[in-house]
């Protein structure tokens, strides 16, 4: 299984960035897609989801109406669209995939593979 992580950059505050995370190796729809960032000194926190069934996403408090994730089933592929970049959402982002019930969908420790990370950072 690979999960391939990309797009990350040096973007302004209050600018846009689209990730995306190439999975290879797993049957795609039957995985929850999330992804988890990490900055420094920090440890790794959930960011959003999407449910194997139905496409249901979740969000993190400090994410919600700014991010959206969504998948392609078709190309494997999930993609994070960041809006209005604040300097609080520097981190490393990292792509995961696993199969969390819903009441734990943010629990990191249920992901089983991980992508390799794309650093974001946001500049004020």
């Amino acid at each position: 299984v690979q999960l391939q992580a990309s797009g990350g950059g040096l973007v302004q505050a209050g600018g846009s960035l689209t990730l995306s995370c190439a999975s290879s190796g797993l049957t795609f729809s039957s995985y929850t897609m999330a992804w988890f960032r990490q900055a420094p000194g920090k440890e790794r926190e959930f960011v959003t989801a999407i449910r194997q069934s139905g496409g249901s996403t979740i969000y993190a408090d400090s994410v919600k109406d700014r991010f959206t994730i969504s998948r392609d089933r078709a190309k494997n592929t999930v993609t994070l669209q960041m809006n209005s970049l604040k300097p609080e959402d520097t981190a490393v982002y990292y792509c995961a995939a696993g199969r969390p019930i819903l009441s734990a969908t943010q629990w990191r420790s249920l992901y089983y593979y991980w992508g390799q990370g794309t650093e974001v950072t946001v500049s004020s």
